[in-house]
């Protein structure tokens, strides 16, 4: 019996099947057919889905290629199925903490690459081991503290502040404001624009005092992706990365959209809003700046913080210091 296996023929027959129809579809499209006047009476004669033949149809005119018109492996790349053990692994390690996926995603981007799950992928594997939802030691686990010592990781964020904030000054005035994620030590600047370099300047002033005062030295900095303050394609000529270049601190993006990424700055937000801003004016720029410092004093080393277990951010980077 001849062996007909290597000759191609189911190949040639199929190639040939869908040029015959692609030639149908296009005198369809043109108006030129001598027996359909629609598109749909094409499909229906010939028995195709719309969906089958578009993505016949893209895939060749993308390629221009006949061998795209063959059928193609089905499903994702082996390496898509199903996520590493090892990745896996790292996945639960951060959920049973409490981490949600977008944070997770964050936390192993830097590790991982490329190679790092998405938010849905994480959830899915969340799910698949039954930790999707918040158990009360997982609650409890989420109130700690992420980051193992201080300066691990900074929380960095630029907020505006409403117009009437200052009397007789209707002019718009931002906070830049960073937090280490392990103590919580905190500190904020006033700035008049949110220029780059303003807030560069504010940041240094930030990261000075907090090094001066808590003796907290940062190693890496998350911040959102605007524009003053993230320009991963030109390094040297932005002032906010050329800093933390030339400090040595690794910066670390949110995923675009996704404030919660960078929830405990988000959270200082409100806490100062609640606690310093909401309902109250002040007689001039000097008179904020000034409650702002004694504020952030008292936040630091006297006010008990839920996510230290009651103790406040200066209790916290002593017992560190002490361990």
């Amino acid at each position: 019996m001849r062996d007909n296996r290597d000759d191609h023929t189911l190949e040639r027959n199929y190639i040939q099947k869908w040029q015959f129809l692609i030639g149908e579809y296009e005198l369809v499209k043109k108006k030129k057919h001598p027996h359909f006047r629609f598109v749909q009476d094409f499909y229906n004669f010939h028995g195709v889905s719309r969906q089958t033949f578009i993505k016949y149809y893209n895939r060749y005119l993308q390629s221009q290629d006949p061998k795209a018109l063959l059928p193609q492996k089905r499903g994702p790349k082996w390496k898509s199925r199903r996520t590493l053990p090892h990745i896996e692994r790292k996945v639960i390690e951060q959920r049973i903490k409490g981490i949600n996926r977008y944070e997770i995603c964050a936390i192993l981007k830097p590790e991982l690459g490329d190679a790092t799950p998405s938010p849905s992928t994480i959830y899915a594997i969340s799910k698949r081991h039954g930790l999707n939802r918040l158990t009360p030691k997982m609650k409890q686990n989420r109130r700690k503290i992420i980051s193992e010592r201080a300066g691990q990781l900074g929380h960095l964020d630029l907020h505006h502040l409403s117009r009437d904030l200052i009397v007789s000054d209707n002019r718009r005035y931002y906070l830049v404001a960073l937090i280490d994620g392990c103590t919580r030590l905190a500190w904020a600047e006033l700035v008049k624009d949110k220029k780059s370099l303003s807030v560069m300047f504010a940041a240094l002033k930030s990261l000075n005092v907090l090094n001066a005062e808590y003796g907290v030295r940062f190693e890496a900095m998350m911040t959102d992706n605007g524009k003053e303050v993230a320009s991963r394609n030109n390094v040297e000529g932005h002032p906010f990365e050329r800093m933390l270049s030339e400090l040595g601190i690794k910066h670390r993006y949110i995923r675009p959209y996704r404030p919660q990424t960078n929830g405990k700055v988000e959270r200082l937000w409100r806490t100062l809003n609640e606690d310093l801003i909401e309902y109250t004016t002040f007689d001039s720029v000097e008179h904020f700046r000034s409650e702002l410092t004694q504020y952030l004093l008292y936040y630091n080393t006297e006010r008990p913080h839920q996510g230290l277990n009651g103790n406040t951010p200066l209790q916290t980077m002593q017992s560190l210091s002490a361990n």
